[in-house]
């Protein structure tokens, strides 16, 4: 292998520890280790896990296997017995250069190395300066770790601590620093990155860090922010979207659901009416805004009525971009006691759901047909809009630019263009 290979499942905070841990391993000398950084928001996402460790295993017999990531951290006994593993790390060692040294002859097949701590006593986000993202043309910056809210349907709060932020000063410079490597586009992510400053001097807002970095760091020209918590958005983020440009007009809320008894049980903090009015106002700062949703299908005790009520405000408040997810039970959370909706009928609903925000997505990109966009080309004939409509263009365009691009015709996926 040439250097360390670090495969990412699940969210764009991942990402983000994966180019950490890709540098604590390349400064340790593990020129041959493949690192799983694992997922563990669904049932699924952890079987994925374990495929990947598997097929790791059998194409690189002789590789030193580091397991870490969500999964590894609710369960590392498990992931510790499997012959495959070297060593497994919680979520806040894999941060820690220590943690990629001290491999003696530690072979395959012997019994894994488990270092996991109790991921809730942590208090504090060490910064991390990372120096890019390999393979990618957009860049993630955590901004926060953790979260203090129990949804029922949730185990990521127990994998990742407490809500602990990114101070103002070192979010700063690490976008400069990536700014500087040629990024063009940053990511703000996290884990509930409305939560931010709340455990910083001042209790600085999303908002106000947002705005810091696009003040301090001119030579951004595209800042995006994660999902957000609807029933935490503060005015400073209505207002950069109002008046600030580079933040771009694609805002993904965490819904989970629409019906208000279905909220309740979820243990969420909004309510329709309340994500609704959230909705009108980033429409009202940005008129082009496109709104993007995280649904759940076939919650426990999720009646057809409930179900209609989610579906039928995927419509009316036009939410074009959805992430929609079957219920999946996750031992631990209260949502697993709950008395289940059939499977058949879960699966059901989120086809439903796709396929109305497939209809609003279809009229969202027939009302922008013909208009010119500016595109971040990701790879050779292909990038992301403003709007994070995928576009398929001509492959003169490098990877990284950000290019004007007439929008020719819709497709599938997205609209096909040609550069301006």
């Amino acid at each position: 292998m040439d250097g360390p290979q670090v495969i990412t499942l699940g969210c764009r905070l991942n990402a983000f520890e994966s180019e950490i841990m890709r540098q604590h391993s390349r400064d340790a000398g593990l020129d041959d280790a493949i690192i799983i950084n694992t997922c563990a928001v669904t049932g699924e996402a952890e079987r994925q896990a374990r495929q990947a460790i598997r097929r790791a295993r059998r194409d690189h017999p002789g590789a030193k296997l580091i397991v870490t990531g969500c999964a590894a951290q609710l369960a590392p006994e498990r992931f510790g017995a499997m012959p495959e593993v070297d060593r497994v790390l919680g979520n806040a060692e894999k941060l820690d250069p220590g943690s990629y040294k001290g491999w003696g002859e530690t072979e395959t097949g012997t019994e894994a190395d488990i270092r996991v701590t109790d991921i809730m006593t942590v208090r504090e986000t060490a910064p991390h300066l990372i120096r890019g993202f390999e393979g990618r043309a957009r860049a993630f910056v955590q901004v926060q770790q953790g979260c203090d809210h129990r949804c029922t349907f949730c185990i990521i709060p127990f994998a990742r601590g407490p809500n602990r932020s990114v101070g103002m000063g070192h979010l700063i410079r690490q976008v400069g620093e990536l700014v500087d490597q040629g990024f063009k586009e940053v990511v703000l992510t996290g884990v509930d990155i409305c939560s931010y400053g709340a455990d910083l001097p001042g209790t600085p807002k999303l908002g106000d860090a947002a705005a810091r970095l696009l003040e301090a760091v001119p030579g951004l020209a595209r800042l995006r922010l994660s999902s957000l918590d609807p029933a935490a958005m503060d005015e400073k983020l209505y207002d950069l979207m109002a008046h600030e440009p580079r933040l771009m007009p694609h805002l993904h809320l965490s819904l989970q659901a629409m019906d208000d008894m279905v909220l309740k049980r979820m243990k969420r903090r909004h309510d329709r009416a309340g994500a609704a009015r959230v909705i009108e106002r980033i429409r009202g700062a940005r008129p082009d805004a496109a709104i993007g949703a995280d649904l759940i299908a076939g919650f426990p005790t999720e009646t057809d009525a409930m179900f209609e009520n989610t579906q039928a405000a995927v419509r009316e408040l036009e939410i074009s971009h959805l992430h929609v997810f079957p219920y999946s039970a996750r031992q631990g959370t209260a949502a697993a006691r709950m008395p289940a909706v059939p499977g058949d009928v879960a699966k059901a609903r989120a086809q439903r759901l796709r396929d109305a925000g497939g209809e609003v997505l279809d009229r969202f990109k027939a009302a922008r047909l013909g208009q010119t966009a500016r595109v971040l080309v990701e790879k050779p004939g292909f990038g992301h809009d403003e709007h994070y409509v995928p576009v398929t263009l001509d492959a003169s365009a490098r990877p990284g630019e950000i290019v004007a691009v007439s929008l020719d015709a819709v497709t599938a996926d997205g609209y096909r263009g040609t550069t301006a």
